[in-house]
């Protein structure tokens, strides 16, 4: 066979950098990017021992890592409290107190970073001395009395001057729920992402050892998905749109690629997916052992879930890949 013999040469627009770019199908920036972060009341910041590389903040330390990340072009974060045991109860009720450690935080990042979207997540989980999503009698987690604490805990944030709330819980008819109390008190403009689509999932564990927040007996089972079903994730997205969702997300990102891409093909709405503490260990831990290119396998990970279709990532990577991709 000869040169002549192959007229169509699809490594032809491989050959250089220069032409790789002009053809890239799927692009990263680091506006793509939420940076998930922990924070908790002590004075001093913590290096989390289940995520390496991640801290729990103190006040003055989370503004200045914002700033950090805003300077990076990253303009949206997601906060995560751990509560002290002693402010868990069964119903949650620090989750609604107006001079709690979440309403102080985006108030404080609202003073110093204002260009920053401060989104805030709504579920019981941290504030729940059960240490579920919901409030818990006799094992079972009841559905509309947890939505009714979820609204209290939304309009608490969006007084502080939440720019997004993010509904993880996972209960039925919370998204309807909370963009009605929203709209009765006058926060039209405060936005909803829902988790429309977060699995039961075994990538969570070091989450929790950040927060503090596994369950004290049982489950999540009965509200988070099952990972066999993707179906399901389309009448869960349905149902979210319709209560007045502004965006969905899928949780975690990279086992569930092809439901990203089922929802992208089903909404209009921006889809988000969230790359988890999970599949984060996993590539630290595989290139602390030097068998891995972090930044490599990084960009190429979040590169895969946008292509799946999401608009916008929930990552621990978020500083990193910002300087990389800049």
């Amino acid at each position: 066979m000869n040169e002549f013999d192959l007229p169509i040469r699809p490594r032809r627009n491989r050959r250089s950098e220069a032409i790789r770019g002009l053809v890239r199908e799927t692009r990263l920036s680091p506006s793509q990017l939420i940076y998930p972060l922990f924070l908790h009341e002590d004075k001093t910041d913590t290096a989390l021992e289940s995520l390496p590389g991640q801290t729990r903040w103190s006040l003055d330390g989370l503004t200045k890592e914002v700033a950090r990340a805003h300077k990076l072009g990253i303009n949206a974060v997601v906060l995560f409290p751990k509560v002290p045991d002693a402010k868990k109860n069964p119903t949650g009720d620090e989750c609604w107190n107006d001079d709690g450690l979440i309403p102080h935080a985006i108030k404080a990042i609202k003073e110093t970073v204002p260009g920053v979207a401060v989104i805030t997540d709504v579920a019981l989980d941290p504030y729940n001395s059960d240490g579920h999503d919901g409030i818990v009698r006799d094992g079972v987690i009841l559905n509309d009395e947890t939505v009714d604490v979820l609204c209290k805990q939304a309009l608490c944030q969006a007084r502080a001057g939440a720019d997004i709330v993010a509904p993880s819980d996972m209960m039925d008819g919370r998204v309807g729920a909370i963009r009605a109390a929203l709209d009765d008190d006058g926060f039209t403009d405060v936005g909803i992402l829902s988790y429309a689509a977060k699995y039961a999932s075994a990538f969570y564990g070091p989450f929790r050892g950040a927060l503090d927040s596994a369950p004290k007996a049982g489950d999540k089972k009965t509200y988070q998905m099952d990972p066999a079903n993707a179906r399901e994730a389309l009448r869960e997205a349905e149902l979210d749109e319709a209560e007045g969702a502004d965006m969905l997300m899928v949780k975690p990102a990279g086992p569930y690629l092809d439901v990203i891409s089922l929802l992208r093909d089903f909404s209009s709405l921006p889809i988000a997916a969230y790359q988890v503490s999970g599949e984060y260990l996993m590539i630290k831990a595989a290139a602390k052992s030097g068998w891995m290119d972090e930044r490599a396998a990084v960009l190429e990970s979040l590169t895969g879930v946008a292509r799946a279709g999401a608009d916008m990532i929930l990552t621990y990577f978020a500083p990193q890949a910002a300087e990389w991709l800049s």
